[in-house]
């Protein structure tokens, strides 16, 4: 492989940050080998680490410091398998934070604010990275857990809430909820934190719409600390990622070869500062793509494109390779559709298979049709619509899954 899209790491900076790595992990250390890295070329020779390789490798074996500097663990919520376990140092803790609370300042958040956090506690990484940085930041902090729509009303109300943090799916739920008991003049509501799961322009209007709020995008997972990796800035032109603390490439998922700006691709992470489990050519499996030019808001943060999906997760159809992202496309661009959805992919006895798109939308006529031919057009191959009222399809507290493939593959 030859090039690497360097982030505006200099070489120096990725060489100790590898030679860190490999010094304190043994498991690091026997898979990258000994050889330096003294030039672009070098790095981009270095082997990709992988979800897997993570998933069955004890923590403390693949740790980079001695369980006596570990102060947490947290893991993956598990939706695509096996949960994944990562160790952090106090230091990382405290990078986190920092990391955190710049997110907030991105979205316009204050030591004014009054932050409310609706998203899990616990072995997940969401809730006390949330709160982390709310406090690092000098905010006064709301932490309601997921669900109970009930108390969150009500805590919104009595704290005076003016920003929230949410799953995409719960943010919606709320939305729906205060638009139905008409309660939008009771809140202060002004901005939502979104992260967790993927999600499109068309549940953002909604979300923006039923609460009056502006929303904005968070990027992390568990591996890259949590959640706090990046975050939209009020341009809402892409995801600008801490490069003080992470380097990104995006390369081809299915030739590992780097694309150019612009390109989709799979996000690969190697983390610069993160002491008990750093990563190093991380395969992310979301795709996304670089933007070539700075931001016009002025940051020197780099940006990447918000979420199209995940390079695991993508099926492929009658030859097609079929996205969530696409059906997002559409339902931003037809009036009368909903914003949520599910695909289900089928295969009869033939072996022929089949596309259907399950969408909440209102009774406006030749909708369905609508959906049909713009789906079609959008994704390559015929697709079957079926129209379902509003607030039909799951709204949850975590993540929610869209794509169901029903095929024995």
């Amino acid at each position: 492989m030859t090039g690497v899209d360097v982030l505006d790491t200099p070489v120096a900076e990725l060489a100790d940050a590898v030679d860190r790595a490999r010094t304190g992990s043994a498991f690091l250390r026997a898979k990258l080998g000994d050889v330096p890295v003294r030039s672009a070329e070098d790095f981009a020779g270095l082997p990709f680490t992988t979800k897997h390789e993570l998933r069955e490798t004890p923590f403390l074996d693949y740790a980079a410091l001695p369980a006596e500097r570990i102060v947490r663990i947290h893991s993956s919520s598990g939706t695509t398998g096996r949960r994944t376990i990562c160790a952090y140092s106090a230091k990382d803790l405290d990078d986190w934070a920092e990391m955190f609370a710049r997110c907030y300042s991105f979205a316009g958040v204050t030591e004014a604010d009054r932050v409310q956090l609706m998203v899990g506690y616990g072995m997940w990484t969401a809730g006390v990275g949330f709160q982390a940085g709310a406090e690092r930041l000098g905010a006064m902090t709301v932490p309601s857990g997921p669900g109970n729509t009930d108390l969150q009303l009500e805590l919104m109300r009595e704290a005076g809430t003016t920003v929230f943090g949410a799953t995409s799916s719960f943010a919606l739920l709320i939305a729906e909820l205060v638009e139905r008991e008409g309660l939008r003049d009771e809140l202060s509501l002004r901005v939502g934190v979104i992260g967790s799961e993927r999600w499109g322009d068309a549940t953002r209007r909604r979300i923006e719409s039923g609460l009056g709020i502006e929303t904005f995008d968070i990027y992390g997972m568990t591996e890259l600390w949590g959640p706090g990796t990046g975050i939209e800035c009020s341009l809402h032109d892409g995801m600008h990622v801490w490069s003080d603390h992470y380097h990104v490439e995006i390369v081809d998922p299915e030739t590992l070869e780097p694309v150019p700006h612009g390109t989709p691709g799979e996000v690969v992470v190697t983390t610069l500062t993160k002491e008990a489990t750093p990563l190093v050519r991380y395969r992310t499996r979301d795709l996304s793509f670089r933007y070539a030019e700075p931001c016009p808001c002025g940051s020197p943060y780099p940006r990447i494109g918000r979420i199209e999906g995940r390079s695991d997760d993508q099926v492929k159809v009658r030859g097609v390779i079929f996205l969530p992202a696409q059906v997002d496309t559409v339902l931003a661009e037809v009036e009368g559709a909903g914003s949520e959805f599910q695909a289900h992919v089928d295969r009869d006895e033939s072996g022929r298979d089949s596309l259907t798109i399950r969408v909440e939308g209102g009774d406006r006529q030749g909708l369905a049709a609508e959906l049909a031919e713009r789906f079609q057009a959008q994704i390559g191959i015929r697709v079957d619509v079926d129209l379902v009222p509003m607030g039909t399809l799951p709204r949850n507290a975590g993540k929610t899954k869209r794509v169901f493939d029903h095929r024995d593959l």
